[in-house]
């Protein structure tokens, strides 16, 4: 049986812009099978949807708390809401 999928609104801070954040989100979500999207904010911060089994999200939370080599991330913050059905993850301008 196929584990049931979830979605998590996710909220990046620190120094997340200008590092490659939103790339490496898409290439961590593409190697877990996590579908959704990543963009940049006026406030300096990333946001990231995401829809896939607990754990697969669980698994991108962990690292989006570290990011790519350039990115300090200060804080991530998660809320889990209604699945969307996106069919691939991808990075929003």
């Amino acid at each position: 049986m196929e584990a049931p999928r979830l979605h998590y609104d996710i909220r990046v801070y620190g120094k997340v812009q200008g590092v490659w954040y939103r790339a490496s989100t898409r290439q961590k979500a593409e190697e877990l099978g996590v579908t959704g999207f990543v963009q940049n904010m006026p406030d300096g911060s990333v946001y990231i949807e995401a829809e896939g089994p607990k754990d697969r999200l669980d698994a991108l939370v962990a690292w989006c708390h570290e990011g790519p080599p350039l990115a300090r991330v200060t804080q991530v913050e998660v809320q889990q809401g209604p699945l969307k059905g996106f069919s691939e993850f991808v990075i929003r301008r």
